[in-house]
């Protein structure tokens, strides 16, 4: 690295506001040293080798893992803390009940309270980045200050992070701030605030990726969905995946989906032995940002460029793109070691652990061997089905929007919405039912509207009313549809084989859209004749299907019941248009 002083010298001055801001933040926090980071790879290594030297990261076997590490993270500090985030506006009603809320005076004072002299004897790194492609007129800046080395170099990682954002923060002289310190990891002092009428984030006491990674959840989800909704676009949890078929035609498809329905298995879809000749491309496993083009269509960018991914339950067969990508240069948290020092988790089909995740002895009494949470980092290029668009400028265009939730008897396989306001309404009504591994009974549905619950950085009520403006702002919009790969019988086996096979589905989705098969029209919305889905090289049979296309209208009616209560929490805020899809839908329902 260069030294702090030649660093400083030909670094901070490219941004003056930047400068002043990193200044103020230096008085209030007393670090010992300013690093301004320049995103290089030397500088990378340094910092990785810096880690090693403290013992705060592990090198992993270099023959099988060569260029992995791990770190371990306190037992206390393992998750997203979503009771400690925090939205911070004037008015309570603009955060929305969808929200925990702070009025923003009382929560810089909390905070600067917090932040006061905690990096004396630590460095504060300045972390420039940009989401999304850095010459993109749809990406956004920012930089995060934090007192983590650890959170440096997955920011390197999961952004465009050094001096070409910095470059760019300077021409365009905006930004979201984000100041980070991991403190003493107590709970008792962790918060997670969010202030986006000032575009700025505060997290302090944490350590986790998604408590410390800001520009990941924190900037691309809570502040640029404020962003979006003021600047006319939308930022929203989902992947975004290229079908190719073998005619070479690709179409783009945005999804989202609550946690454990498949989300990264689908962005990094392993196409069935039947479907040789079609290519799955990956732009983006978690966050897409979307905007109306020239062209009418809806365009969408991936702002992150590396994954910050679950790994327990990745193996090759569940997810071997995502097995294959991790074998190399990938940084794990918090999984356990076996006696080879390779990393290992549960799922894995091979190897035995030794270690568990907190560094002791495994003794599988204690519990798992990884943490559930345990986490991979990695850059987006080593996935093998790395789509070169996802660093167009312009995104790519989206044919369809797809969502999706764990259901075993009410959702069919796939419906098509009716129209976008109604495909807005069954994004909002999105609900999964709860697994045995969550706590609490099963099969308890849990709305996660858009998959947005704990995202969206504002009133659900004014974010509906948003996205319903989309057909006002373009005129080719994609398709909406709704997708069930969870459907069971009642002996409680899956009926839908999913993984590879949901290409299936998402082949009649491209179908519908170029207007090349038909449709069965029903209250809820258009699904597939059975006939038109491919189940050559399946073992889903005539009955299976029927069951998995089956439309009960008794349930629907006390699902829509239980969707109008839910949307009428929302009060004044929730816009007319939506209560009057709703509305129409149950007519239909119960004239059916």
């Amino acid at each position: 690295m260069a030294s702090p002083a030649e660093q400083l010298t030909d670094l901070h001055r490219l941004s003056s506001s930047a400068r002043d801001w990193v200044d103020e933040v230096r008085r209030l926090t007393t670090p010992d040293r300013v690093y301004w980071c320049d995103g290089s790879d030397a500088e990378y290594r340094a910092l990785i080798a810096d880690l090693e030297g403290r013992k705060e990261l592990l090198p992993l076997n270099a023959k099988s893992f060569p260029g992995c590490h791990l770190a371990r993270s306190h037992p206390s500090d393992v998750a997203r803390v979503e009771h400690l985030t925090y939205v911070c506006t004037r008015d309570r009603d603009d955060a929305g009940s969808n929200n925990y809320w702070m009025n923003p005076g009382e929560a810089h004072k909390r905070m600067d309270d917090l932040f006061r002299g905690c990096m004396k004897g630590r460095t504060l790194y300045v972390v420039p980045y940009c989401m999304g492609p850095i010459d993109s007129p749809d990406s956004r800046c920012g930089i995060e200050i934090t007192d983590s080395a650890y959170v440096v170099v997955n920011m390197q990682l999961m952004t465009r992070m050094g001096r070409p954002a910095l470059e760019r923060i300077a021409r365009e002289g905006r930004f979201v701030k984000g100041l980070h310190s991991t403190g003493d990891l107590n709970p008792e002092r962790r918060f997670i605030m969010h202030f986006p009428e000032e575009l700025s984030i505060q997290s302090f006491g944490s350590g986790y990726g998604g408590n410390a990674l800001l520009g990941k959840k924190c900037h691309a989800l809570r502040i640029a969905s404020w962003q979006a909704r003021d600047e006319g676009w939308l930022a929203e949890h989902m992947l975004i995946v290229g079908i190719e078929n073998p005619e070479g035609e690709t179409h783009y498809i945005a999804a989202a989906f609550p946690s454990a329905c498949g989300k990264t298995n689908l962005a990094m879809l392993i196409a069935p032995e039947s479907y040789r000749g079609w290519k799955i491309w990956t732009v983006g496993d978690d966050i897409a940002w979307l905007h109306a083009g020239s062209d009418g269509r809806l365009w969408a960018i991936n702002p992150e460029s590396g994954y910050f991914g679950v790994v327990p339950g990745t193996n090759r067969k569940t997810n071997r793109n995502a097995y294959d990508m991790i074998r190399r240069d990938t940084l794990f948290t918090n999984v356990a070691l076996t006696a080879d020092n390779e990393p290992w988790w549960e799922g894995l089909e091979t190897g035995k652990p030794v270690i568990d995740w907190t560094g002791k002895p495994y003794d599988p009494k204690l519990g798992p061997a990884a943490h559930p949470n345990s986490r991979f980092t990695v850059s987006a290029r080593q996935n093998p089905c790395y789509s070169p668009h996802a660093d167009d400028p312009t995104g790519v265009p989206l044919s369809a929007i797809v969502f999706g939730g764990r259901r075993r008897e009410l959702t069919p396989l796939v419906l098509q919405a009716r129209n976008w306001a109604h495909g807005v309404l069954v994004g909002a009504s999105m609900g999964s039912e709860t697994t045995a591994a969550a706590v609490g009974e099963v099969g308890v549905v849990r709305r996660d509207p858009m998959a947005m619950k704990p995202f969206c950085g504002y009133n659900f009520g004014d974010y509906w009313n948003h996205w319903l403006s989309f057909d006002q702002r373009a005129s080719r919009l994609p398709k909406i549809f709704q997708v069930n790969w969870f459907r069971q019988d009642r002996n409680g086996k899956f009926l839908w084989p999913g993984f590879g096979d949901n290409l299936r589905v998402l082949r009649w989705m491209i179908d519908r859209c170029k207007g090349r098969v038909g449709a069965r029209e029903t209250p809820i919305g258009s699904l597939p004749n059975a006939a038109d889905v491919d189940l050559a090289g399946t073992d889903v049979g005539t009955e299976a299907m029927a069951e998995l296309l089956r439309v009960d209208a008794a349930l629907w009616r006390a699902e829509l019941d239980d969707v109008g209560s839910y949307l009428e929490s929302f009060g004044e805020r929730l816009p007319k248009r939506l209560l009057a899809e709703h509305r129409a839908q149950l007519d239909r329902l119960r004239e059916a």
